[in-house]
Parts: C-alpha cells; structure tokens; sequence
C-alpha cells in the first residue's frame, strides 16, 4: 500500500515525468510499442483485404472450402474416436457405468 501511493506521488509529479519521457530507455520502449501497433494494423489490413478477395472470388468459392474444411474436420473427429484406446470393462466411473 505504501508502494503504491509513493509511485502515484512520483507519476503525478511533472518534472519526474518529463525527465523519464526524455531517457533512452522510456523512448525506445515508445519506439517499440509504436512500431509494434503498426505492424499489426498493417498485418490486419492485409489479411482484410485477402479475406475480400477471396470472398469476392469466383461464385462458391468460399462455400466449397467451407464445406471441405467441414467433411475434413468431421472425418479426422471420427478418425480420431475411432483410434483412441478404450478402458477395459469394468473401470468406467459415473453415471452409466457398467455395474
């Protein structure tokens, strides 16, 4: 508690906060932040503008690769149940278990 109210003392004071504006430290960890904000709004436009174009694709496009995205999804779920190991008779726990 005590920390906290000297810090808030120390940030609400002008002159501190004008001097650590100016150190190397405080102005490149703003250089990196800055740079960091550009790059994913440049990364965002980017992938905005690929998703339009592929939506404004040929006619169906976007709902065949829907559909193929949705048949693999469903047979790698069914696969992947289909492969698990079963417990043996008799060690299932809860409700529905084997008595």
């Amino acid at each position: 508690m005590v920390l906290r109210r000297l810090l808030a003392a120390l940030l609400h004071n002008p002159q501190l906060v004008e001097r650590l504006s100016e150190s190397r430290p405080i102005r490149r960890a703003a250089q990196l932040t800055a740079f960091a904000l550009l790059q994913a709004q440049l990364r965002g436009q980017d992938a905005a503008r690929r998703l339009r174009a592929i939506a404004a694709g040929p006619a169906g496009s976007l709902g065949r690769r829907a559909a193929r995205f949705r048949d693999t999804f469903t047979q790698e779920l069914r696969r992947g149940l289909r492969q698990r190991p079963r417990p043996p008779p008799g060690s299932q726990k809860g409700p529905g278990a084997n008595p």
